[in-house]
């Protein structure tokens, strides 16, 4: 069963509320942030980019490193009560909108 961004959101809270630190502070979650975006790059430079992983590296995945980046991106939202889904429609209006004949549209035939 998948779960709609607003179950992820409170899912991340109820993990997050357990501990007496709370979230992190903006800034310290942009560093984090960076730091996974980092690795979900090294990621993908192993498997479509022309540097080899050396033999003792672990094996991460990219799946991995996008759900580190989402977690990431769900505490900052969540920090600054922010609604992951109300943010989606308006940035999916923006695109539709503001770049609607931006890119070549398939055929529909």
């Amino acid at each position: 069963m998948e779960k709609s961004l607003d179950e992820i959101q409170r899912e991340v809270d109820q993990y997050i509320s357990q501990f007496k630190e709370g979230y992190f502070s903006p800034l310290a979650m942009l560093a984090r942030m960076s730091e996974e975006v980092g690795e979900l790059a090294r990621e993908v430079n192993h498997s479509f980019g022309e540097k080899p992983k050396k033999t003792d590296e672990a094996d991460n995945s990219i799946e991995l490193e996008l759900g580190d980046i989402l977690f990431i991106t769900v505490c900052f939202a969540n920090s600054l009560g922010i609604n992951l889904t109300e943010a989606h429609d308006k940035v999916m209006h923006k695109f539709n909108t503001r770049d609607a004949n931006r890119w070549t549209k398939k055929d529909t035939d």
